[in-house]
């Protein structure tokens, strides 16, 4: 490998280097310091004239005097079986004290998008113990599923109880959890580790740590090296992986500052031109390939910048993905966990996961229903903080307590209550059994007759 010298000018976690020969995008980098360090870098732009490496550590110590050699390789991650268990950091070296994996394979972190004519229909549901997901916004095997948040909301939570809870009930095919954390700070980090470890989740997830004070440029590979261990677990060892990716928007903070520091034209609020598609590749690495065992599912999560649903992060992501969960500031105020708001959540592929032969015959209508009921509800608390509750009608008074019902019964419940959907749907049934059953216009009488509360106990007893 021929050395160059050639370091011209250093700007945040880039270096230009000048009169090389013709080297390729993503090229990995060695650089050798004058106090005989090495550091490691990607080339990140290329032209006749110059080449811009971006250096995964910090650039202090790298001069004019300092060596760069180009590889002539792409980052590419070491995978094996014996990854599930064990905590990486956002480079993909271990940080539990335990060996070095030794890879049965080395794959590119870039991946490769899935042919659309290739991609199975997802319609395998998964159950991740949260009602206000598995009864109103299910989630399917396959799906992404982005979940928006806001800045001190308990997203992270939500997370770590879909990673402990999440299955495919009645399944015995092996099932895997990756966990890329970016950006967090190192008591999130220890949080996320003590928690993993002391529920034994860990046993079946491989978990990425990339830390708040870690270098942006790291930030950007983190989920990719996450989603490539996905891809080897689920394609070629045909587990079903669930991948949780957080925090999204701390990626696409790391994306602005490599742009600014490459003097790039903006987009939208400072943000690249090319986020959307940038997103677009690590979003679409979720799916299930036809006559191939496994499945990679996506859940990302990211805080909302002054909680505006509009922002760029989450609007491009709304437009990649297959829906979203949106956690809510007012319901957290009232103390309710998890505070997500069924309202504006919509999960895209719901309907090919629910269902006779899926959860129940009746869970379509009874979540048409419920999420009815809990609309008039909800608007009915705008007209009572204008004209007082005395002026509602009996009917209108009856949906506003049901908003309250709703809220504290099946939205709320413990962090570590793990509900099934049986469990879910009936919650759903008590719930509107607080209404008359003509105002249960969204439910087949046939359905109401089998599994209405009042019907049941008249089979039973």
């Amino acid at each position: 490998m021929k050395e160059y010298r050639t370091v011209t000018q250093i700007a945040g976690p880039l270096v230009f280097v000048e009169k090389t020969e013709p080297i390729g995008y993503n090229e990995l980098v060695n650089i050798s310091l004058a106090d005989g360090t090495m550091k490691r870098g990607q080339v990140l732009d290329t032209s006749d004239e110059i080449v811009v490496v971006q250096v995964f550590e910090t650039t202090a110590g790298i001069g004019r005097d300092s060596g760069i050699r180009f590889t002539g390789e792409t980052i590419k991650m070491p995978v094996g079986k014996e990854m599930l268990g064990r905590i990486l950091s956002g480079g993909g070296k271990p940080i539990d004290g335990g060996p070095d994996i030794v890879p049965e394979k080395r794959l590119d972190i870039t991946g490769a998008a899935i042919n659309p004519y290739a991609r199975s229909s997802p319609e395998d549901f998964i159950q991740t113990g949260i009602s206000t997901i598995d009864g109103t916004n299910t989630l399917v095997r396959g799906q992404k599923l982005p979940i928006f948040s806001g800045s001190g909301l308990p997203h992270n939570d939500v997370a770590l109880q879909i990673a402990r809870q999440a299955k495919v009930p009645g399944s015995t095919e092996e099932f895997a959890v990756v966990f890329a954390a970016m950006g967090i700070t190192r008591e999130e980090a220890n949080v996320f580790m003590a928690d993993f470890e002391k529920t034994g989740a860990l046993e079946r997830a491989v978990v990425f740590l990339n830390l708040a004070d870690d270098p942006a440029v790291e930030r950007i590979i983190t989920p990719r090296l996450a989603l490539t261990t996905a891809e080897y677990l689920a394609f070629d060892l045909g587990y079903h992986v669930l991948v949780i990716l957080t925090d999204m928007t701390n990626y696409c903070e790391a994306l602005r500052q490599i742009g600014a520091a490459r003097e790039e034209v903006p987009g939208r609020r400072g943000y690249p031109g090319y986020m959307y598609t940038d997103l677009a590749g690590i979003y679409e690495r979720a799916g299930i390939i036809k006559g191939v065992k496994g499945s990679v599912t996506q859940i990302p999560i990211l805080t909302m910048p002054g909680d505006d649903i509009t922002h760029p992060i989450p609007d491009l992501t709304g437009y990649i993905t297959e829906g979203q969960i949106v956690v809510n500031r007012d319901l957290h105020r009232k103390g309710i966990y998890p505070p997500i708001n069924v309202l504006p959540s919509l999960s895209r592929l719901m309907n090919l996961g629910i269902g006779e032969g899926h959860t129940r015959e009746d869970h379509k209508k009874v979540s048409d229903q419920l999420y009815a009921a809990y609309a008039e509800g909800n608007d009915l608390r705008g007209l009572v903080a204008i004209v007082g509750k005395d002026a509602l009608s009996e009917r209108d008074r009856m949906f506003l307590e049901f908003a309250d019902l709703f809220e504290d019964r099946f939205v709320r419940q413990g962090l570590y209550e793990d509900r099934t959907i049986q469990e879910t749907l009936d919650l759903g049934w008590e719930l509107l059994a607080t209404l008359p059953e003509e105002q249960l216009v969204r439910i087949d009488r046939e359905l109401i007759q089998k599994y209405h509360p009042k019907y049941r106990k008249n089979v039973q007893g």
